[in-house]
Parts: structure tokens; sequence; C-alpha cells
């Protein structure tokens, strides 16, 4: 089986030449939950565009064994979905029905399908009969929901997340959190959010300066105080 996400040495510069990723080295097994913290700035967001081929830099980076390029992106794009930081850039259409059939129609699936996908995918995030409503009218943590669930429609092996716990309230907060947990997929989460982070994940990546400074069991890193404060972060509440 091949690694859900394998990158080799990449870097990737700003037009202005200012390096936002160095020398990249990783491996995500399938299945694994990860989060990648650091400060703002650090990459962490760069290298979610890097995994889903929305950026391109020097170096491999291979989504479920295949190679990130013009030739395989199509296919890599039904293996990895990636979550926006903000929720209102995936929901666009008229109801939440539809942000939510959006993805299995343009992958080609047959009315039958579709409806079986988005009454599954409403129902895994708990918004379950609510396909109706208009994505305008939902709660902050509603939405980011919905926008999970966009996702799961299409049934990507891999999901990645740049801060979706991002305005929500603790009790939206936790839910997420919930919701997180029990996904069967391979989860790559950038947060700046440490006890979000330690409660959704088994495994941390510390980015710094676009460099991998630390990589995992996450208690080892972020209960490492020292570690944490020299890269402007705070242990998580235990």
């Amino acid at each position: 089986m091949p690694n859900a996400v394998e990158i080799k040495n990449l870097t990737y510069k700003y037009p202005d030449g200012t390096a936002a990723l160095e020398d990249i080295n990783l491996s995500i097994q399938a299945g694994e939950k990860v989060v990648l913290i650091g400060p703002n700035g650090a990459g962490k967001s760069t290298l979610l565009l890097a995994m889903a081929g929305f950026l391109r830099g020097s170096g491999k980076v291979f989504v479920d064994g295949l190679e990130v390029n013009k030739k395989n992106i199509r296919k890599i794009r039904t293996s990895i979905g990636s979550c926006l930081d903000n929720p209102d850039d995936q929901l666009f259409m008229p109801t939440l029905q539809d942000d939510v059939a959006f993805g299995p129609l343009n992958m080609g699936l047959d009315g039958e399908q579709i409806e079986q996908r988005v009454a599954e995918a409403l129902e895994t995030v708990g918004l379950g009969g609510m396909g109706e409503k208009a994505p305008h009218h939902l709660s902050a943590g509603q939405k980011r929901a919905a926008a999970i669930a966009t996702i799961l429609s299409m049934r990507p092996k891999i999901i990645t997340f740049d801060e979706p716990e991002g305005s929500l309230d603790p009790r939206h907060r936790n839910n997420l959190t919930g919701l997180l947990k029990k996904l069967p997929q391979t989860l790559v989460i950038a947060t700046c959010d440490m006890n979000f982070a330690f409660a959704v994940a088994e495994r941390a990546i510390l980015i710094d300066g676009g460099r991998i400074i630390a990589d995992g069991d996450i208690e080892k890193i972020m209960l490492d105080k020292q570690l944490m404060t020299e890269h402007g972060l705070e242990t998580p509440k235990r």
C-alpha cells in the first residue's frame, strides 16, 4: 500500500524569491490524523496547497502513490479533498443539498448515487434533513460542517483542513473535534489552536520558517514547553 502522502525535497518560493517551503520531506500513512502546527506565516497553508496540487515547487509530491503533476492531477483530485479556511468559499449554491451534490455531479455520477452520497454526507456531519436550507442561513458551526460535507460526498481518501476551528464557539468546536476524530479518512489539519490540535490528532508536524522543525508523537512534541516556546507556540491544556 502506498503512503497517503509522500513528499520529497519540496521547496517552494514566492515570485519575489522568498522561500515559503524549504526542503520538505515527509510521509503520511493511510488513516493517520496529522496536525501541522507553527506560527503564522510558517508555511502550513502553503504545504496543504502543494499536497493538493494547487501550487508546484521543486521536488516531488505523491498522493496515494501518484506523483502530483498535470498528467495525474484529475485522478489525484478524486483522492484528496481540501476544506478551505473560509467555508463560504465552498458554499455557493442556492441550497445546502445543491452544494453537497456539486462534486458528485461533476464526477459524472447518476441521480440515485448523488442523492445517496448527499444524504450520507449530511448525516455524517450532523446536518441530516437540512438539505433544503440556504447556506447563508446556517450558523458558523453549521457552515463548517456543511463545507466538510461537500468534501465527504466525493469520498476522498485524504482530506486537508486549513484552520477548520476558526470562528467557532466552544460548543461547535467540540462538535467539530468529535466529527474529525471519527472520520476514517487520512486527515491533515493546519491549525494555530494548540488545544484543538492536541484533541484531534495523533501526530504533530511543527513547521517554522518553511522548514519542518519536529515531527512525531503529538504528546512528545506539543508538551515540550521549550520547543513550543522557541517557535512562538503555547503548550496545550491537558
